[in-house]
């Protein structure tokens, strides 16, 4: 039977149930998206949560740091968080400037990494290319490294996630990737995080691999990485099932 995704409403903050629910009882769960993603690639994950969480949406700010500071502003208390991609750099941005709030991390095919040799070069030809030809050639080109050769001929798959990247203009995506390119510098200080983490992967992730989590498993003091089969970097939609699984058990753990 065909997955079924539902395009999912853009909101500063969109909030699904009560994190209070089930078996967490003093900590909100937030999940937060990566470059040009919406509360789509979270559906399968809030379906599988017991008691709800909230999305963030990154749409407004050109830093990691900001959008760490709103998510940390608009959820008092403690938090659980989990992050996809450029969602999970700020994830571990709200784990750095409140490290006492933030009491588990999930962190879904991402990276550490400062900027690499020509990287504010591919990214600067990158938003011209969305603003000079538009959202559409956009997501053809990008999206097509970003998912696993094999489950590109999933129609319906390749769909949302286009539908997604058509939700966005090429504004918003020259903000996120300022963000990134300004991005801090996460290598230098992930070995001071102490609360549980996961780390999550597609096997078959081209832009964040497997080696980079492996990578990070070496410096996150109480992590624990899990690979998942026959995913690329949109894991979460990729593999919706056993990604939401494995996260929600993690995140939802007493």
């Amino acid at each position: 039977m065909p997955r079924v995704f539902r395009a999912m409403p853009r909101n500063r903050f969109l909030s699904y149930g009560d994190a209070r629910g089930g078996r967490m009882s003093n900590a909100r769960i937030v999940l937060i998206p990566g470059l040009l993603c919406d509360a789509t690639v979270w559906q399968p994950l809030v379906k599988a949560l017991p008691g709800g969480a909230a999305i963030a949406d990154l749409s407004t700010q050109d830093s990691l740091t900001r959008m760490a500071r709103d998510c940390l502003a608009a959820h008092p208390g403690p938090l659980r968080v989990a992050g996809h991609s450029m969602g999970a750099r700020v994830a571990m941005e709200m784990a750095r400037l409140s490290p006492a709030r933030v009491t588990r991390l999930a962190l879904l095919d991402t990276g550490i990494h400062p900027l690499r040799d020509g990287e504010v070069e591919k990214r600067d030809e990158i938003v011209r290319f969305a603003r000079e030809n538009g959202m559409a050639a956009l997501a053809d080109r990008w999206l097509a490294g970003m998912v696993h050769a094999p489950n590109r001929a999933d129609a319906t798959l390749m769909k949302t996630l286009k539908d997604m990247v058509l939700r966005m203009d090429a504004e918003l995506h020259a903000r996120q990737i300022k963000a990134l390119v300004d991005r801090p510098d996460a290598s230098a200080y992930v070995g001071d995080i102490t609360c549980p983490v996961l780390l999550l992967v597609g096997r078959q992730d081209q832009w964040s691999p497997v080696s980079q989590h492996e990578n990070m498993q070496k410096v996150l003091v109480n992590s624990t990485l899990r690979i998942v089969e026959g995913a690329g970097h949109f894991a979460p939609l990729e593999r919706p099932g056993e990604v939401a699984r494995i996260t929600a058990d993690f995140l939802t753990r007493p």
